[in-house]
């Protein structure tokens, strides 16, 4: 544990020389937060900005913003390295969510504030479905583990399930413009982005859901599939989450006991449990193995917003913070992390990937790192160049500019 906040620290050091010798003087807002003691005041001003506008941008219906696209960046790790393989773009404003789908043939979800969801082709980057059906911010999205279906949820206070009609056959590589693919999305000029759009003649267009499931009073900021499929979570702003039965869409349990709005919500890949994290600084484990009775187990080991919680492949929780750590829980014995991460900046939505058990941590200050289970650093993914102002929104995987940044490795964000 000393050896990686020793390699955190050098890291950091490394990185305000870096912006030193290239002319630029490291600030200490809420993108660049100080190593030494930050002025509370200052803090809590930021905070209300950042809590201001990600309500607007969550609750609110589509702006139009202009012709700039947001920038979806698709990496892969290679050792300590990270590098850019593909850009998925078309959408209009920020992206909140990034799913992959479970089979012989994955595709990228992406859930956006400009009330759409997409489904792209993961070896092209070409849109291949636009579900236009919801009147809000779209702000999360689940696939199906066996059947072609997608879950939504958003600042509409409704979950859509909807059907993913896209043929077997996709737009091919060799049936698309090849053009090369610069560095970063930073390199790109505005006429550049809308030639990369990833529209294409052939997006199918989906505007209604096979069924809307209601029953939340305020804004759902994340759902997802229990295992089985026969059963759905969501989580909300109004300090619920509610479960659902997929075939009657009746609300089976609502889940009731955090004390201010849900952040995050995620289920465990096998068993009938769920973790809800919230801004009361806990999240919650729901069991809901045995029909007949919910339990629950409230954890407190963080001292802020808990912006995400989620269960890894092998009965493990990983939960991050506005506190700047991220800790690793074991099912079997949650009184005490197994590890814990300590950052330089608040944590956003974080993930974990199912394959090899990496953890990508988004930060405020526009920095991705991976870590393995044990906690020790894998490598970061470069951030970009662009500056964002003070009042970004939080809990959300941003890459500095308006778009999602994803990979992990084998898999996604």
């Amino acid at each position: 544990m000393h050896n990686s906040q020793l390699q955190e620290k050098v890291d950091t050091l490394t990185e305000r020389l870096e912006s030193l010798q290239s002319g630029k003087t490291p600030t200490s807002d809420a993108t660049t937060p100080s190593m030494d003691q930050p002025d509370s005041s200052s803090k809590l001003s930021v905070k209300s900005k950042a809590s201001n506008q990600l309500t607007q941008l969550i609750m609110k219906p589509k702006q139009k913003t202009g012709t700039n696209k947001k920038v979806i960046n698709f990496k892969g790790t290679g050792g300590s390295g990270c590098q850019i393989v593909r850009h998925f773009r078309g959408h209009s404003d920020g992206v909140w969510e990034v799913s992959v789908s479970k089979g012989d043939v994955s595709y990228l979800g992406t859930a956006s504030a400009d009330r759409t969801a997409r489904l792209w082709c993961l070896e092209t980057g070409v849109c291949l479905l636009q579900y236009q059906g919801h009147k809000g911010s779209v702000n999360s999205i689940r696939f199906h583990a066996t059947e072609p279906l997608v879950l939504t949820g958003s600042g509409d206070h409704t979950a859509h399930i909807w059907k993913s009609t896209i043929p077997l056959n996709p737009v091919q590589p060799s049936e698309i413009p090849q053009k090369s693919c610069p560095s970063s999305g930073d390199d790109l000029d505005g006429s550049d982005k809308d030639d990369l759009d990833g529209d294409n003649e052939n997006t199918i267009f989906v505007k209604s859901a096979q069924c809307q499931l209601e029953g939340h009073t305020s804004v759902i900021i994340s759902a997802d599939w229990m295992a089985g499929g026969e059963q759905l979570i969501t989580a909300s702003w109004d300090r619920t989450a509610n479960l659902y039965d997929v075939e009657t869409t009746a609300i089976v349990h609502t889940l009731t006991g955090h004390d201010q709005e849900l952040t995050h919500c995620c289920t465990h890949p096998s068993h009938k449990m769920a973790v809800t994290s919230s801004t009361d600084t806990t999240f919650r484990l729901w069991d809901f193995r045995d029909p007949s009775i919910h339990s629950v187990n409230v954890f407190q080991g963080h001292s802020d917003s808990v912006t995400s919680a989620a269960f890894t492949s092998n009965d493990k929780v990983v939960s991050g913070s506005d506190d700047r750590t991220v800790k690793v829980w074991d099912l079997k014995n949650m009184r005490t992390p197994i590890a814990m991460i300590r950052t330089d900046s608040p944590v956003n939505r974080l993930a974990v990937s199912p394959t090899n058990h990496v953890i990508a941590i988004p930060h405020d200050n526009r920095h991705v790192r991976l870590y393995d289970i044990t906690g020790v650093r894998l490598g970061r993914l470069p951030k970009s160049n662009r500056q964002v102002s003070d009042s970004k929104p939080r809990n959300v995987p941003t890459g500095g500019d308006r778009g999602a940044v994803v990979g992990l490795g084998e898999r996604r964000r």
